[in-house]
């Protein structure tokens, strides 16, 4: 039930600074002679066009998937949305394992509380192990906890307009669905149905992005006028216009913009992540069961849910128990791992928070050595220059280089030494595109005031 996605995402190049030249050899082709014998020309271009130039290559436009649709930053955050008492606050509470309102009736939550969470992984822990540092800082997700949506959310139902905005302000959506009945835990619907329930949020998010694009479209339509007068901005307005129309016929077809990224073009993705609008945020769904269906791994909404999801554009399926996660929390550190031996039980909580950090399309690279190592968290898709830029700023402007080592190949090799021994330490310029896990050294240097 849990399907994986690959997300990769596009950006355009870092303007070469002049000192990266040094670590970069450009290979020019030789100037064309115009005084060529026939018997020098290529056969192609004096067989197939006489006389003509050879046609122009076609460029086909880079499909994008939804990767391409959010924030570029690399300070990104994601949401628990969901029905009122489904268990966002008990899974925000094993999450985080702090004290926030949990308790049993509607909208305990308001105002959104947030928490950074570790983000676990095997090649920091190898890295710390290795280089035994002074100072070790590891990746962290953001999470936030946003208050239970209703019916009718979108029109301020439930105070739904102000949790909207929370959902807004967040990169992705973990969506959390109650799949248990319990008389004690009262449903604000008087039933449990989570196929129901991701229908009405899905729902109520689509509507309010529906309105918001109408009001765009209204403004658009009193501006046409004075943006008819420059042929500039008469063409800005047409190519918007033509954007709007197209999103709001499709959110009309009961559609979420993340699903269509087949429609959208570069420019439509542009326009896209100015709106920021809440059905183009992705998302995974977790499922709260009862620890006895989460042991057995079987549940009777589980396949209905499953059938949903694949039928609104695919997605993460996770199913945990929050009572068993709360339980394990206020276990003792030293009897955890025995506890879940007891209850032959696992924690999900580290995949929940993998998964959530690689859906908002974060990765990591690391700068290890004796004084420290840390996790950088950044973009997918950012350059060796933007990169640098998350350490600081003046690494990005007075970027030379960047030296890489893979973490495969650095664990396999066992040193830094054998890399550069084996040819494996390589130099980097502006146009490389940093992986998950690359181990970076960054050559800079500042030599001019900052452009103001």
């Amino acid at each position: 039930l849990v399907s994986d996605c690959h997300l990769i995402s596009p950006f355009t190049a870092a303007p070469r600074h002049p000192k990266a030249s040094r670590h970069h050899t450009v290979a020019r082709s030789p100037k064309r002679s115009h005084h060529c014998s026939k018997q020098q020309r290529s056969p192609a271009h004096t067989s197939l066009f006489p006389g003509k130039m050879p046609p122009k290559k076609v460029v086909e436009e880079e499909k994008l998937g939804p990767w391409a649709l959010g924030r570029f930053s690399s300070n990104l955050k994601v949401g628990l949305v969901g029905m009122p008492n489904v268990g966002k606050s008990t899974l925000y509470n094993a999450l985080s394992n702090c004290s926030i309102p949990a308790e049993n009736f509607p909208f305990c939550t308001i105002d959104p509380n947030s928490t950074r969470v570790h983000v676990p992984d095997e090649r920091f822990d190898w890295l710390v192990d290795h280089h035994k540092p002074k100072s070790v800082v590891q990746p962290f997700l953001e999470i936030v906890d946003i208050a239970g949506l209703v019916k009718g959310a979108s029109s301020g139902a439930g105070l739904g307009n102000a949790f909207l905005s929370h959902i807004k302000a967040v990169d992705g959506i973990m969506h959390v669905m109650r799949a248990f009945e319990d008389a004690d835990v009262i449903h604000v619907e008087d039933r449990v149905d989570p196929v129901e329930d991701i229908a009405i949020i899905t729902s109520e998010l689509r509507i309010k992005d529906l309105e918001y694009m109408s009001g765009i479209r209204e403004k658009l339509c009193k501006d046409a006028n004075k943006m008819s007068q420059n042929p500039v901005t008469a063409k800005a307005h047409k190519t918007e216009m033509a954007t709007v129309d197209k999103i709001i016929a499709w959110l009309e077809e009961g559609k979420e913009v993340r699903n269509g990224m087949d429609q959208w073009s570069t420019i439509d993705v542009d326009y896209l992540n100015t709106y920021m609008l809440l059905t183009s945020k992705p998302v995974i769904y977790l499922i709260n069961l009862t620890a006895k269906d989460y042991a057995r791994k079987k549940n009777k909404w589980l396949v209905k849910i499953h059938e949903w999801v694949k039928g609104h554009g695919g997605g993460q399926i996770i199913p945990f128990s929050g009572g068993f996660e709360c339980e394990l929390q206020n276990t003792p550190d030293d009897g955890k791992v025995q506890f879940q031996k007891d209850q032959e039980m696992t924690t999900v909580l580290p995949k929940i928070i993998k998964t959530a950090f690689s859906t908002i399309h974060l990765i990591y690279f690391f700068t290890a050595g004796a004084d420290e190592v840390k996790g950088w968290c950044i973009r997918k898709g950012f350059k060796a220059p933007q990169a640098a830029g998350a350490i600081h700023t003046d690494f990005e402007r007075g970027f030379i280089c960047a030296e890489v080592m893979g973490f495969d190949t650095l664990k396999e090799l066992g040193s830094e030494k054998e890399c550069k021994d084996k040819g494996k330490y390589r130099q980097e310029g502006k146009t490389y595109v940093v992986l998950d896990g690359d181990v970076i050294f960054f050559k800079f240097n500042v030599t001019a005031p900052k452009k103001k």
